[in-house]
């Protein structure tokens, strides 16, 4: 109640003096209870006996409560903390965000300045960011964390970052070039790892390199950890050089792809390091452990994904934790697949692509719309995060630089790289429709970068197996900066320099897709009148079951009937009315329709529900059907309207000769009753309209050869 009055007579209309008084009153009654910053709040023990080396809480709290028993310390009472400091027990989600902060705010600095973004990659600026603040951290002498750990790396950052481009891969272009990517990816990876790690193997035993005592296994595992293409680099650089279709799916497809390579030879060559040989059998089961770890990580992600497929059949009335479900099926995939030590950015890749056409089918256009912004956001994120952090890790780490084998792993990974992609594209140009051309294959062969992925994976190496493992990381770190700052800054400049063909950004239109399937449905009616069932049948051979059973299964309601295009036309109708609304191009909608309305809120309540339903017109459900009919009778049913049938397997027919002859006569007939028909209508003119009576007599009389008929005149030849 004091307080209360002295607050009044403070905030009154009183003198200046008075008002200095009471706040000195104030003062003085806070000062016996505001503690100094930090102060803790627990009882003051320091009088008690130390010789018994502690005491227990029971004697504290009879202690406390008066208890009769007299204790040889005293207890001071202190007063309630009303600020203090307890920065231990936030440390790791505080370093955390202050580092998603900062990686955020280069982010948005490198792209407000576009002189800037035009001429460095994002990456490059990003690990020099890196660098800075090790540096900065060294000289204030606090130790850097080891911030880019392999469990870091690999269960928290790399895994947004695949998915994003598992969920979003280009299906069409990537199942087109998948044998060009399964060699670039395979056997592109085999040849640059045994020929990194066998010619590095020779120069280690040069004398005067003091490398005598590098063994030949370690050489080729850091063969295998160096050769292999990373995507979070290709992903980081690519995008911004805008480079065409073709290309960006042969070098990112190998990025995906050549994980599983990677994997085995790394997990063989660690294994059988300390026996130092390598059987055949171990030959033999290095290849079945490869399509295990490929295979298994493929068969793990289509799981989860139909899994998640399922799971969205059910969630039209809780829609708001749908982007959840993907998540986490996803995550679960990736994390399945490590736990077998199997693939799991292709279990990730497999996961994303499998699940999409299904999950988009049923989840809301607002939980697509949060699931494409929130995965773009947290693999652009995480791609930031990777960068920063190798740049700090190269400042934290020991390096043991030795300029024989770093200068000597630089050369030799582009001299491989340059071989391995001239030698596989000559002979996938054999079989090639659309053949590589040189400046495609230098593009291919220019773009194998190197990123965090090999770092991790040198990290993991124990220091007791591999007494070189320091050296195996600066040179790893080495390949890094050079393919990242060196290949990733000249290349926009050597695409353009070469003409290399960049990407289209139009949009499909609906005539496009038309033409796309027409297109596809007749490729595949060629093929089964040849005879040939290449992969246009196969592919029609998957839609029709996957139409007629899977569909049924994954597809809410009445949705799995509609035709591909009719539902494509739906999309692109509404992404078409979103994008005027948001531009302000609503004079060409009705002029109900205000022109600045929020993508929440295209159907506004007070206006009539015909015009609120659709800002743009379409079609009936009678109009729908009669496509349906259209699409069903003419593209969709290929093949029971025209058998299948082989050069080799046709059967001479004893009557053909006779039938070619009646088939020749009855086609001569035609033409001679066409040229009947031309004849006649050349010798007869249309009747004209009839004449006077007057007009007729007068001709009569003069004799002009017409006969007066009755509807008309007709000419008589002779008269």
């Amino acid at each position: 109640m004091s307080v209360r009055v002295a607050f009044h007579s403070l905030t009154g209309s009183k003198s200046f003096l008075e008002r200095g008084l009471l706040l000195l009153v104030i003062m003085i009654f806070l000062e016996g209870t505001v503690l100094t910053l930090g102060a803790a709040s627990s009882p003051d023990i320091s009088a008690q006996d130390n010789t018994g080396g502690g005491h227990n809480h029971l004697d504290d709290h009879r202690g406390i409560a008066g208890s009769h028993d007299h204790t040889n310390y005293t207890y001071s009472k202190k007063a309630f903390p009303v600020l203090s400091l307890d920065y231990h027990h936030i440390q790791v989600p505080f370093e955390i965000s202050l580092w998603v902060l900062l990686a955020s705010l280069m982010k948005l600095g490198f792209h407000l300045i576009p002189r800037l973004s035009s001429i460095v990659p994002e990456s490059c600026l990003l690990i020099v960011v890196g660098l800075l603040v090790g540096g900065l951290i060294k000289l204030a002498g606090e130790d850097v964390p080891p911030v880019l750990d392999s469990n870091l790396f690999f269960l928290c950052l790399l895994p947004p970052i695949i998915l994003d481009a598992g969920y979003f891969l280009p299906i069409r272009p990537f199942m087109e070039n998948i044998g060009t990517i399964l060699m670039f990816a395979v056997v592109g990876t085999l040849w640059n790892a045994f020929f990194v790690g066998g010619l590095l193997y020779a120069v280690c035993q040069i004398e005067g390199t003091y490398l005598s005592q590098v063994e030949l296994l370690p050489c080729l595992l850091f063969g295998s950890i160096i050769s292999a293409v990373d995507p979070v680099a290709v992903l980081a650089v690519f995008e911004e050089i805008h480079i065409n279709e073709l290309l960006h799916i042969l070098v990112f497809g190998e990025s995906l792809l050549n994980d599983a390579v990677t994997v085995v030879l790394y997990h063989l060559f660690e294994e059988y390091s300390g026996a130092g040989e390598v059987t055949p059998m171990d030959v033999v089961l290095g290849v079945i452990c490869f399509l295990i770890v490929s295979l298994g990580g493929i068969a793990v992600g289509a799981i989860y994904g139909i899994l998640a497929a399922f799971t969205s059949r059910f969630t039209s009335h809780t829609r708001v934790i749908e982007p959840l479900f993907m998540f986490v099926y996803s995550y679960m995939a990736y994390l399945s697949a490590e736990m077998f030590h199997l693939s799991g950015i292709m279990a990730l890749i497999a996961c994303g692509a499998v699940m999409r056409p299904y999950v988009e089918a049923n989840i809301s256009h607002k939980s697509h719309t949060t699931v494409k912004y929130f995965l773009k956001m947290w693999s652009s994120v995480s791609e930031t995060l990777i960068f920063i952090f190798l740049g700090v890790a190269t400042v934290a780490g020991p390096h043991a630089w030795n300029w024989t084998f770093v200068s000597v792993t630089v050369i030799l990974c582009l001299v491989s790289r340059v071989i391995g992609v001239v030698g596989l594209t000559f002979i996938i140009n054999k079989f090639r429709i659309v053949k590589l051309t040189t400046k495609d294959q230098f593009i291919v062969a220019y773009g194998g970068l190197r990123g965090a992925i090999a770092f991790s994976l040198g990290y993991l190496l124990d220091k007791d197996h591999f007494p070189m493992r320091t050296m195996f990381l600066t040179a790893i770190i080495t390949e890094i900066f050079f393919t990242v700052f060196v290949q990733g800054m000249t290349i926009k400049p050597l695409v353009d320099l070469l003409a290399v063909k960049k990407k289209q950004e139009a949009k499909r239109s609906i005539n496009e897709e038309i033409h796309t399937q027409f297109l596809d449905h007749l490729l595949t009616g060629i093929e089964d009148i040849c005879g040939h069932y290449g992969h246009h049948h196969w592919k029609d051979k998957l839609n029709r079951f996957n139409k007629k059973y899977i569909k049924k299964c994954l597809i809410a309601g009445e949705r799995y009937k509609e035709p591909q295009l009719i539902a494509f036309y739906h999309k692109m109708e509404f992404k078409q009315a979103i994008e005027l609304v948001e531009s302000g191009g609503g004079v060409n909608l009705p002029s109900a329709m205000p022109s600045q309305v929020s993508m929440q809120n295209i159907q506004p309540k007070k206006l009539p529900p015909p015009v609120a339903e659709r800002a743009l017109p379409q079609f009936t459900k009678g109009r729908e059907e009669e496509i349906r009919k259209i699409l069903r009778s003419n593209l969709q049913k290929t093949r029971q309207r025209l058998r299948s049938y082989n050069r080799h397997t046709l059967v001479a027919d004893p009557f053909e000769d006779g039938w070619n002859d009646f088939i020749l006569k009855k086609q001569r007939l035609i033409e001679l009753e066409k040229k009947m028909t031309e004849m006649s209508n050349y010798l007869t003119v249309p009747g004209t309209v009839p004449d006077s009576p007057t007009m007729c007599r007068a001709r009569l009389a003069s004799g002009s050869g017409f006969k007066a008929e009755k509807g008309g005149a007709k000419v008589i030849p002779g008269m």
